[in-house]
């Protein structure tokens, strides 16, 4: 059997784990934390569980592939709940817009932000449909592009679906509102990107939800890592947790294991599934990357980082927040551009709340509420002294919540309250920049160039997460692994 090493238990190394040993494979997941989840991990205190990354599922069909791969039902391991509306929308104004599948719905409440709005809803929602069809049912998003012919085969219709242009560009053409501007370019933020160049490709996101979907796990997204992880250790997977690896060992220009808590772990092939610039910044020597020196991992552009407050509250806010809520500000793309290219603090924000109590009651004690508030914020390049900062900006937040939007007394029922800067995705998870989505995704640096599914420079050596092909959230993750193992199957002639 042949040997591989998984670098990281994210959403990305299980599922390439779980394709890997299905067939035929000996996979070995090395974590360095004492669980496995990557950022999909869980903190519970005090009777209170939060899910510390992802909080919804989109496009179950991609994760019940996976299940299936192993000859598994997702529906034995998983409980799914389907949200409706998705996430709710409170805009700066007051007003707000549910957001949901159902398009006659979507419909009337566009009318009452502009009519036209409301009759191009359905021609944006067939443009998206050709995106989507691309990407997930011709299988783009699983196939790797890791030379120029996949991508001039790609070219001819990404001219006609208008992907080269930003995704703010594009919906502007159907919206003239700008609360409906933002309701359909901002899914780009979900996955570390900017909407206003993020190429179009990433319209996708509105018809995944729509046709597949958004839902909540049971026991919350930590119940999905789980699952993956049973149903590996099921057909003889192997993990090691408090296993952080020091050195991807390169002997005659290939991948011969991997060094971890100064034991070595031989391989014949190795995949990781850690920050793209930590994988060859920090675990592979310089003298063997040609292409991805250091100078070139540093000069990609990074996504932006989060600032989180997870909280346990013995009062429900049932009344002003749905599972998924959004809290903007009146500024879009000039706090965008505060947080990519500025890389500054601003004084104002948007956030988005997950309250999964509202779907699953277990989550917080009886009567409380576990809130989980994220806010874009510039990563590590960025001057902002996180140390003096973070209580200071946790406490304007919470005053902004209570006050201006209008909980009220959030402040006063916090049994929990944890935070989690910028700093701690660099130091915890091993994230350059603190960036919490890794590469981001703008027009060169999608496809073909972001970083390959297959190394560059060690020919058995892989990459699987957010940083490769096609990209971060939870399907995008998914699919790096469908499309990097695509790509070991291949060159095993398998």
């Amino acid at each position: 059997m042949k040997k591989a090493i998984i670098v990281g238990s994210g959403f990305g190394g299980l599922s390439a784990a779980i394709r890997l040993q299905a067939k035929g494979f000996q996979v070995t997941i090395l974590e360095k934390n004492e669980q496995v989840g990557g950022h999909a991990n869980q903190l519970i205190k005090d009777g209170y569980t939060f899910d510390l990354g992802p909080s919804l599922i989109t496009a179950p069909d991609i994760i019940r592939d996976i299940f299936n791969s192993a000859g598994k039902k997702m529906e034995d391991y998983l409980d799914l709940i389907y949200l409706d509306p998705f996430y709710r929308i409170f805009f700066h104004d007051g007003s707000k817009i549910d957001y949901t599948a159902d398009s006659e719905a979507m419909k009337e409440q566009l009318t009452r932000f502009n009519p036209n709005d409301a009759k191009n809803y359905d021609a944006f929602m067939k443009y998206v449909r050709e995106v989507y069809k691309a990407v997930i049912e011709d299988g783009l998003g699983s196939r790797p592009f890791m030379d120029a012919k996949s991508l001039f085969q790609f070219l001819p219709r990404a001219l006609k679906l208008k992907a080269y242009k930003s995704t703010y560009g594009v919906v502007k053409q159907f919206f003239k509102d700008e609360r409906s501007r933002f309701t359909f370019s901002f899914h780009p933020l979900f996955i570390g990107g900017s909407p206003f160049r993020s190429p179009a490709v990433y319209l996708m996101i509105p018809y995944l939800e729509k046709a597949g979907g958004v839902w909540f796990t049971k026991g919350g997204m930590y119940s999905l890592v789980k699952a993956l992880q049973t149903v590996f250790l099921e057909i003889d997977g192997q993990i090691k947790t408090s296993a952080e690896v020091q050195e991807i060992r390169i002997e005659n220009g290939r991948a011969t294991g991997v060094v971890a808590n100064d034991a070595f772990y031989e391989a014949d092939i190795v995949i990781s599934n850690a920050h793209f610039a930590h994988t060859y910044k920090d675990l592979i020597q310089p003298q063997a990357r040609r292409k991805w020196t250091d100078k070139k991992v540093l000069n990609l552009d990074y996504s932006m980082s989060s600032f989180l407050i997870y909280m346990g509250a013995r009062k429900q806010y049932t009344d002003q927040l749905l599972h998924h809520t959004l809290i903007l500000s009146h500024r879009y793309k000039e706090l965008v551009r505060d947080i990519f290219d500025r890389k500054i603090l601003p004084d104002d924000y948007s956030m988005y709340l997950h309250a999964p109590t509202r779907t699953d009651p277990q989550m917080a004690p009886q009567g409380g509420d576990s809130l989980y508030l994220l806010i874009p914020v510039p990563n590590l390049a960025g001057d902002i002294n996180w140390a003096e900062q973070k209580d200071i900006f946790a406490d304007k937040v919470l005053k902004f919540i209570d006050e201006d939007f209008g909980l009220g007394d959030l402040r006063e029922h916090l049994q929990v309250k944890e935070i989690f800067t910028p700093v701690d995705f660099a130091t915890q998870r091993n994230n350059y920049l603190g960036s919490a989505w890794g590469v981001e995704p703008r027009l060169l640096q999608t496809a073909n160039f972001r970083p390959h599914n297959r190394s560059e420079d060690i020919p058995n050596l892989y990459i699987v997460g957010a940083s490769t092909h096609p990209g971060a959230g939870v399907p995008g993750v998914m699919l790096t692994a469908q499309a990097t193992v695509n790509t070991i199957f291949t060159d095993f002639n398998m």
